[in-house]
């Protein structure tokens, strides 16, 4: 189901009209995961297959065009998916058996690298995520930007795309069009993009977070950006799930 905003077909219900209740996206059965970018939408059935609406105008939809679609389209070349992330403008899949780990697939605007192809080349159909780690992958995130994924080997994370604000980690803000890891994390259970911000959740219960501050969204008493994880002041005790807002500047543990 979807409601709100549908001026490039982000609901799915074969209209352009806004609604203000919920309404069926069309054709969809046995969907077993979903997500949202800036204007479109993403869906994970049980099948592996991936399928995609809204907006297209950088290729986000993955089915080969650049034409908006107010109905699910399928994304080519996809079978086999456990995991989808979407970004502002790109979307992540992690190929392979559901808790095993697989490749990564990206598609869409790729403009600082966010696809992680080593290119700054847009994709209209999903292409390989340079494997720069050792492991495989269990976890994919996307930000506004850029990309995110935790590997198996030792839980640690890779990021790559945009770095305008520190949001990779790496102690730089020098795009990356290729994955690179972030040092001296590792254990990570959980992770989340923001629009220019990244937090993770550790093992031990503590949050991480870097990159844009000045909404204060790192939570370490400070509005001063970093490009290296910062831990959150408070202290916060029992978290098993983060979010980070996608169109804006805050985060989010429970």
């Amino acid at each position: 189901m979807a409601w709100g905003r549908n001026d490039h077909g982000q609901l799915g219900n074969g209209t352009n009209s806004d609604t203000s209740v919920p309404v069926p996206v069309q054709g969809l059965t046995k969907v077993v995961a979903i997500a949202g970018g800036l204007n479109h939408s993403l869906a994970l059935c049980e099948d592996g297959t991936v399928w995609a609406w809204g907006h297209n105008g950088s290729g986000q939809l993955g089915d080969g065009t650049t034409t908006n679609r107010n109905v699910p389209t399928r994304v080519e070349g996809l079978t086999g998916a456990s995991r989808i992330a979407a970004g502002a403008n790109h979307n992540l899949a992690l190929v392979g058996p559901s808790g095993s780990g697989g490749v990564v697939m990206a598609w869409g605007d790729n403009a600082t690298g966010q696809l992680g192809d080593n290119s700054t080349t847009n994709r209209t159909t999903p292409v390989r995520t340079q494997d720069s780690w050792t492991g495989e992958v269990t976890t994919i995130a996307a930000g506004g930007d850029h990309s995110l994924a935790v590997t198996s080997s030792d839980s640690r994370l890779h990021t790559w795309g945009r770095n305008t604000s520190g949001q990779l980690g790496d102690g730089t803000t020098d795009h990356r069009p290729a994955p690179v890891p972030v040092p001296g994390l590792k254990g990570i259970q959980l992770v989340a993009g923001g629009r220019e911000h990244t937090i993770v959740l550790l093992g031990d219960n503590t949050v991480r977070s870097w990159g844009a501050n000045g909404s204060g969204q790192l939570g370490n008493g400070t509005t001063t950006d970093s490009s290296t994880p910062v831990t959150t002041l408070t202290a916060l005790t029992g978290v098993d799930k983060i979010a980070a807002s996608l169109g804006g500047d805050f985060s989010l543990a429970n």
